[in-house]
């Protein structure tokens, strides 16, 4: 609705050529065309003779007055089109009148006009059957814009689509005399509000098949051509369930709406439109923040003449309306970002002023207190029998003095009307119980389908561009890299250059102190020179220019200050030095950030991960890792920001579509969380589709089936090298199927490191979550099954654990019969990273209790034992796991656990079985030293010298491989080799000494193949020994 204006604006049809009349009639010789709007006849056009080749020019010219107040307003021209009819005019007789007789009707869309001055299109006719080839031209004109470029741009075109209402009351009939209507109220301008009137719907019995695609239909009233009602190139595309936007989406509900899709029901397919200016547009942004939900109601209403009665049946008529039934519609959609359509299905509830106040603050009914805007003419709401079943006193005595008068007159009268009057009331009492009964619409299920459409977003959606500006806008500036244009040979010509630039130093400071030796002074002796030697230490010692040029032939380390080497814990030293070798490394700086959220300093991850968005701005990983820390940050803004730039840059992505799910969760934004995480489930539909078909195509083709989902993700790249150390990484992955782990010295990242206060921490782990399928249907979220970083979970201060609450609480919600074993070990897995044993041990019980034969539960059970350091009850776990047919998921940390036990109670042989099985499993540096160190106590020196060989080649800087190397030269009187070993020993544990801060020594000798006994140590870790009370380090 727009302002009032001063003039009307004409607009005028001109109706010019027709071709291929022939078609429609072969033997027509004479045609002329009506023109018609909004119920009125605009005018004829005069009486054209049809050409041999079926053309026919009418020329002919019609207006309309468009005014905003008038009854062709701007809601008339969204909402009708322009009627025209093609008339056959025959006349037998000259004196007689011609007759008149229609062929076919076509309609024109005025709303195109809202866009320009005019209108030029080709209209196809259509008859009563069919669609005809013949074809007519027609111009729409107006003199002036009928709304101007600030005003369309600022306004917006609403369009709601009513489709049908399934499972509807037994009571529904399929009377001519009876219509079904539904109907809503729009927001206009000021105070004043639109009501959107949808009419004629049709009731359709069981088995009838619908058309498809089904047509939309205008909001008009039956013609002739019922084809004609279609509006042009708009159909109903429905879609699956689960992405609708409505009620009923669940798996649960897909059988229940696919057998009342074709069961009976009221069709309608009509599409209804109005233009909101700028104000309405605002009204209604308001209106739905402040209430969400709005009514639609529906009703069934008698279409003809009024019947008798008192003025007092009159007035109950107003008040009672028959079915009258609500759809509550959740309009909180339309505020989303980008969103600017709404589909679903909607359930019907009986009208109650109560509950429609409650839920959507409106005080009135439309059917009821508002009939005067609806413009129903004739036809009547309150149609109900209930009316009648109560007739009043004067009534009463009427009939009564009827019937008196019949007996006076006859017995037979008197019998005939007692008849009548009898079956009158039965019926009445049979159609009141059916058309009132107090739960109509609930008992029998009934539910709209129907779409709201606008023709921009209220909310517009934020452009990449300015998603990736604003993400710059976030990072402070960093200075640029250097770029690494240098190689190996020109960086060995700088060095040589720098120590050939240190010894004329040298030497200039010798001459200095001795002067120039000259040739024919001859060769100077021993003592004199060991004696200017000494003189020139200890003046370059004095002055420091020793340590000077000492730094000058070292290589300058190209980090800054904040990322200094000696001012990390140890485990940290080999990832700072990966982007001292490549500043340029993305996951070198995801590693370091996802360290540095290990020891709770989530200010400087949040540099890591800011570090490499600068390095590539369309990286999804950092992106969201950028987001989660800006959660644990609690700027929740910028974190949003984040999260939406990684959707936007990739929206294939499942990961980044749940992450943003879960923290508009987390924000109690669960109208967005909803849209992410049907976002996910498409993406998921669609992969495991796309895995189908290729499992079928295999199987087809006879070969060995490779799904991909059994295969490493590589949508995340989790590996993170570390140089210089060895330990046992064990990415977490399903509880149940499909867990890796990875040895370190192979390239992946360490799991497991000590805190700032000394204390044992928890292993950095990685929750991810993705959507998987509890059943075939359902798809549900998950806390596991992963693809690469987002959610970090080490300790509740680390990362924000509502992510991990969330997907979890998102699981549960989707298990049917309850929670499953699956379920029970990754919510006590959480636990283990809590260090909340008891509640670990508690969620172990019911797992067990679920699924005793499940070996992932017993191995989890074992590490809970060997955390309490009941190490009895740990090894009958872990042998318990070895036992079983099927491997758990850990079975290699379960290897090197049951290994060191054995190792402690000096069961060496079975120690030599279970690390050869691990290195069956995984060979690593760890696996190959437990064999070494068990031969060695065997007695078995050459196996033993071979496994630590194997060990040695893996990983060259552990310090108790080189030490058992030393004992077995021993043992075979190779002194010189175990002095060399030795030697190596001492330099490695050295090394290690002096790369740890002294806040932070290292409990025992790095990479030890035994478990130590004290503190956490959780699945996919291989923990290391103490270093005085290593049972495995001790020859």
């Amino acid at each position: 609705a727009l302002p009032s204006m001063s003039q009307p604006i004409p607009v005028q049809i001109t109706v010019g050529n027709a071709q291929d009349l022939k078609t429609l009639k072969s033997n027509l010789l004479h045609t002329l065309v009506r023109v018609e709007y909004n119920g009125a006849v605009l005018g004829d056009s005069p009486k054209t003779n049809v050409l041999t080749d079926g053309t026919a020019e009418y020329d002919f010219s019609t207006s309309f007055e468009y005014c905003p107040d008038g009854p062709n307003s701007l809601d008339v021209l969204v909402q009708k089109p322009l009627l025209l009819t093609l008339l056959e005019v025959t006349s037998k007789d000259k004196k007689k009148t011609d007759k008149i007789a229609p062929l076919a009707q076509a309609v024109v869309d005025l709303l195109p006009l809202l866009q320009g001055t005019v209108l030029t299109i080709i209209v196809c006719w259509l008859d009563f059957i069919f669609v005809s080839q013949a074809g007519l031209e027609v111009t729409v004109s107006a003199k002036e814009l009928l709304l101007s470029a600030t005003q369309f741009s600022s306004g917006n075109l609403l369009s709601i689509t009513l489709e049908a209402a399934y499972s509807v009351p037994e009571a529904f009939t399929a009377d001519a005399q009876q219509n079904y209507m539904a109907c809503l109220q729009m927001p206009a301008a000021g105070e004043k509000e639109l009501p959107l009137l949808f009419k004629n719907g049709i009731l359709k019995a069981d088995g009838e098949k619908e058309p498809f695609p089904r047509p939309k239909n205008w909001p008009l009233g039956p013609i002739l051509a019922p084809d004609a009602l279609n509006i042009p190139d708009s159909f109903i595309v429905g879609g699956p369930y689960e992405d609708e936007d409505g009620e009923l989406n669940k798996s649960e509900d897909k059988e229940f709406r696919s057998q009342a899709e074709s069961a009976r029901r009221v069709v309608w397919d009509m599409e209804t439109r109005c233009f909101l200016d700028a104000d309405a547009v605002a009204v209604l942004q308001t209106r739905i923040a402040e209430c969400r939900h709005w009514p639609v109601e529906l009703c069934r209403m008698s279409s003809g003449g009024k019947g008798k009665g008192s003025k007092s049946d009159k007035k109950d008529e107003d008040k009672q309306i028959a079915f009258h039934g609500v759809a509550y519609v959740n309009m909180m959609h339309l505020l989303c970002p980008g969103v600017k359509q709404i589909r679903g299905a909607f359930r019907v509830f009986n009208y109650e002023d109560s509950e429609v106040f409650e839920k959507t603050r409106v005080q009135y009914s439309i059917f009821r207190d508002r009939r005067s805007q609806l413009s129903l003419g004739k036809e009547r709401l309150g149609t109900s029998p209930s009316n009648k079943a109560a007739p009043s006193k004067t009534q009463r005595e009427d009939s009564n003095a009827m019937v008196r008068s019949g007996e006076a007159r006859g017995t037979i009268c008197g019998c005939m009307l007692s008849i009548s009057l009898c079956q009158h009331w039965l019926q009445t009492a049979r159609h009141r119980e059916q058309c009132f009964s107090p739960q109509q619409y609930s008992e029998a299920g009934t539910f709209l389908v129907m779409e709201i459409k606008l023709d921009r977003p209220l909310v517009p959606k934020r452009l990449r561009e300015e998603l990736v500006q604003r993400v710059k806008e976030l990072i402070p500036p960093r200075p640029a890299l250097a770029p690494r244009t240098e190689g190996a040979k020109k960086v060995v010509e700088n060095y040589h250059k720098r120590v050939t630039s240190v010894a004329v130093a040298i030497l200039e400071e010798y001459h200095e102190l001795f002067g120039k030796q000259l040739l024919d002074q001859g060769v100077m002796d021993h003592e004199t020179m060991e004696e200017q030697k000494r003189q020139l230490n200890y003046e370059l010692n004095t002055s420091g220019k020793y340590f000077a040029f000492k730094e000058q032939l070292k290589v300058k380390n190209c980090l800054p200050s904040p990322w200094h080497v000696l001012s990390l814990p140890a485990v940290m030293i080999s990832v700072v030095q990966r982007i001292a070798r490549d500043q340029h490394s993305i996951q070198a700086w995801l590693d370091y950030g996802a360290f540095c959220l290990l020891y709770e300093d989530a200010t400087k991850a949040q540099e890591c991960f800011q570090q490499a968005v600068c390095l590539d701005p369309q990286h999804t990983q950092s992106l969201l890792l950028c987001g989660i820390v800006c959660v644990k940050l609690q700027t929740y803004e910028e974190a949003e920001i984040f999260f939406e730039d990684a959707c936007c840059l990739e929206p294939s992505s499942i990961i980044a579509w749940t992450l943003a799910g879960l923290f508009y969760e987390l924000q109690n934004n669960y109208i967005q969380a909803e849209r992410s995480f049907r976002e996910a489930k498409k993406l998921l539909r669609a992969k495991l589709e796309e895995e189908r078909r290729i499992l079928e195509a295999a199987e087809g083709e006879g070969k060995k089936p490779s799904s991909p989902s059994t295969e490493p993700a590589t949508e995340w790249n989790p590996r993170m090298v570390w140089y210089g150390r060895d330990l046992e990484v064990h990415l977490i992955s399903n509880p149940c199927s499909g867990q890796r782990h990875f040895p370190l010295d192979q390239g992946y990242l360490p799991l497991d490191q000590h805190s700032k206060d000394g204390k044992k921490k928890f292993p950095l782990c990685f929750l991810f979550v993705e959507v998987r399928e509890v059943s075939v249907s359902s798809p549900a979220l998950s806390c596991w099954a992963v693809h690469g970083v987002p959610a970090l979970l080490t300790t509740l201060c680390a990362v924000p654990p509502q992510f991990v609450h969330k997907a979890l609480a998102h699981e549960l919600l989707s298990l049917q019969g309850g929670p499953t074993c699956a379920y029970y070990l990754a919510l006590g897995w959480t636990y283990q990273l809590r260090e909340d044993l008891p509640r670990w041990e508690e969620c172990l019980l019911e797992a067990v209790r679920i699924d005793p034969l499940n070996p992932n539960v017993w191995a989890q059970k074992g590490h809970l034992c060997y955390l309490k350091k009941d190490f009895d009850k740990a090894k009958d776990c872990y042998e318990r796991v070895i036992s079983f047919e099927e491997d758990a998921a850990d079975m290699h940390f379960v290897y090197l656990r049951l290994g060191s036990i054995y190792l402690d109670e000096k069961e060496y042989g079975r120690a030599k079985h279970i690390y050869l099985l691990a290195c069956d499993n995984s060979a690593s540096c760890l696996t190959w030293l437990g064999v070494g160190i068990a031969c060695y106590r065997l007695g078995e020196m050459l196996e033993a010298e071979d496994a630590l060989s194997e060990a040695n080649a893996l990983n060259n800087t552990n310090a108790e491989v080189w030490g058992y190397l030393a004992l077995i030269c021993l043992q075979g009187g190779r002194e010189l080799e175990a002095e060399q070993c030795y030697k190596y020993t001492v330099k490695v544990r050295v090394r290690g000494l002096r790369a740890a801060p002294t806040a932070h020594p290292a409990p025992w000798p790095a990479g030890s193949a035994a478990v130590p006994r004290d503190g956490p140590c959780p699945a996919g870790v291989a923990a290391e020994p103490p270093n005085s009370q290593s049972r495995a380090a001790r020859p």
